[in-house]
């Protein structure tokens, strides 16, 4: 896989280890609103239930058109879940499985050409089913720089996260491999790509909440002017509209926006604190693009009304103080979260859900 290049052998992180620079793109600056994806466009968060990546993959263009996302398969066990799927894009370093979780590891073994392995048969996948639909977007999805060094450990059993020259050795390797990984998708698709930064970890970052190797202290917390620094770094480096998701509670809008990301992506159905509504008030004045997690990951025991999932939307618009006619401009609907944990009926189900809110908030039905 040409976005793999771990055959030169990777290499076993030492304390404070210069990191390479990031290879920037030419031209990369734009303003959050130029040329993105159409109006009423939805997509996914990124995981599916199954095995199948032709099907996943057929499945995705068929409900999402707009703005398809490369499907995540979990359920296919190590290798394919976010942090194995990141490591495969990784130039040289390598990942091994260990009894704690994934490990950093000399040279790459059979836990890690599993993991490119699996990425690459994605690839194929859809790449063959963009053959005859031919979408104009794509998006594709990684850990961040910051839940990539909270989830992978160092040969000494310590996180990546403790260490300063690790961390940005990692993420300078993250920023030229998801560069070349989006190269690849957009060469396979004739699309243009999105890349979605995903950092579930980011929140517990910044608070110190991770556990050390020992269990018996925690982390120093990360303070949020490096947190936006390196997630700054890696924005500006890497090619097309940069998505960062965070699935916390009270995700850390502020420090996204002030990072630089073209678009905010969150679970819109959770409580939000003022602080939290500010900063989304901002984000939403300086033009950035929200998506806007609505329909259940989880098939709910009676089935939803359109009005229904619309209505965190309509809520936020108006609390915000924002006509409901700016939704089709600047928020993109999708699930609450991956659905890799819903059923395949469930799943196909609330990507078409995500889709016809899309559709409605361009042409809203009378009782809205």
């Amino acid at each position: 896989m040409r976005g793999s290049k771990q055959s030169k052998g990777a290499r076993t992180l030492a304390p404070d280890r210069p990191a390479r620079p990031a290879r920037a793109t030419p031209g990369r600056q734009r303003g959050v609103t130029d040329a993105l994806w159409p109006p009423g466009a939805a997509t996914g968060i990124g995981s599916l239930p199954g095995n199948d990546p032709r099907e996943a993959a057929t499945t995705v263009l068929g409900e999402l058109p707009d703005l398809p996302h490369l499907p995540e398969l979990p359920a296919r066990g190590l290798g394919a879940d976010l942090i194995g799927r990141t490591a495969a894009m990784l130039v040289d370093l390598a990942i091994e499985v260990v009894p704690s979780g994934y490990r950093v590891t000399a040279r790459p073994g059979g836990d890690h050409r599993r993991a490119v392995d699996l990425l690459s048969m994605d690839l194929d996948a859809f790449e063959e089913a963009c053959e005859s639909l031919h979408p104009q977007w794509v998006k594709v999805q990684a850990a961040g720089p910051w839940t990539l060094a909270a989830c992978v450990e160092l040969v000494t059993g310590h996180r990546v996260l403790t260490d300063h020259g690790a961390r940005r050795e990692f993420a300078a390797s993250l920023t030229e491999g998801l560069a070349q990984h989006a190269a690849e998708v957009a060469e396979r698709t004739g699309a243009r790509v999105a890349i979605q930064l995903d950092e579930p970890a980011l929140p517990a970052v910044l608070a110190g909440s991770l556990p050390t190797a020992s269990g018996l202290t925690n982390i120093n917390p990360v303070p949020a002017s490096d947190a936006a620094q390196a997630l700054s770094d890696m924005i500006a480096a890497l090619p097309g509209p940069v998505i960062v998701h965070s699935c916390a509670t009270d995700p850390p809008i502020e420090l996204l926006r002030r990072a630089g990301a073209q678009a905010l992506s969150f679970d819109a159905t959770l409580p939000m604190s003022k602080d939290t509504l500010d900063a989304l008030g901002q984000a939403w004045d300086d033009g950035l693009t929200l998506l806007l997690g609505l329909v259940p990951a989880i098939a709910p025991a009676e089935e939803p009304t359109l009005r229904k999932v619309a209505q965190p939307a309509l809520d936020l618009a108006d609390r915000l103080g924002f006509g409901r006619d700016r939704l089709a401009e600047l928020a993109v609907p999708t699930p609450t979260c991956g659905l890799s944990g819903a059923d395949t009926g469930w799943a196909q189900r609330a990507m078409a859900l995500s889709r016809d809110l899309g559709r409605a908030f361009v042409d809203p039905p009378d009782i809205w």
